[in-house]
């Protein structure tokens, strides 16, 4: 099935090129050319990925990818920053509004589509069967089980949506506030003290085949999964 990226960008010439890159690699392209004409875009379609311009009419980039991690239909859907601005703190604040990653303009677009199919398969699995593997985790989508080497791992339900979460979205820090909002969703009040309790319980289920420090703590921001430990 293609893949069906939509392009928030309010320059039509830079539209127009993305959109002509996407239908050559076979992917289907929607474009919108500011939040209003996005959010209305999401909600008679729903695309696999959006790319998101930082400087857009009426509402910024960054306040649209705000809004659409607070909403349901939206809050999966990642997101890759078209932006001028390379700065640091200019990436730390596009990341914690929900951000997947970023590319800065003026950019080819051979390098888009290799960041386009790099988050995909981030967020979608490598294979498109359902079936995540990093190290020597794999989770089975499809059978809802986890597999550690050849050997099944009994799991919780809040644990495995964690570790799916997870091994989806390695090697970037995420807050307690993140996590809740992408495991529990945004509509459920649980306290951020939940999340610990949880981590805890998933890397005492991972101890067996030490694998528990593949759940990294970052004093101060939250935690990280990560196959290199």
């Amino acid at each position: 099935m293609h893949k069906r990226i939509l392009i928030v960008e309010d320059e039509t010439s830079i539209r127009d090129m993305i959109a002509f890159a996407l239908r050559k690699a076979d992917m289907e392209a929607m474009q919108a050319a500011d939040a209003r004409a996005a959010q209305l875009a999401i909600s008679e379609q729903v695309p696999d990925l959006i790319l998101l311009d930082w400087m857009l009419p009426g509402m910024s980039g960054l306040e649209l990818a705000r809004r659409l991690r607070k909403e349901e239909l939206s809050r999966e859907i990642p997101i890759i920053m078209l932006t001028a601005r390379g700065e640091e703190m200019d990436r730390v604040n596009g990341l914690e509004a929900g951000v997947d990653d970023y590319v800065v303009k003026p950019f080819s677009t051979r390098e888009l589509l290799a960041r386009i199919k790099a988050v995909l398969r981030r967020s979608h699995g490598d294979d498109g069967s359902g079936v995540v593997e990093l190290g020597r985790l794999r989770i089975d989508g499809p059978a809802h089980r986890v597999f550690a080497g050849d050997e099944a791992v009994t799991i919780g339900p809040t644990e495995y949506r964690l570790l799916h979460f997870f091994m989806t979205h390695p090697e970037r820090v995420y807050s307690r506030a993140q996590l809740l909002d992408h495991v529990w969703g945004g509509s459920v009040y649980v306290e951020e003290r939940t999340v610990d309790v949880h981590i805890r319980r998933l890397r005492k289920t991972l101890e067996p085949w030490q694998l528990h420090d593949m759940v990294q703590t970052v004093r101060g921001s939250g935690y990280r999964f990560s196959a290199s430990v």
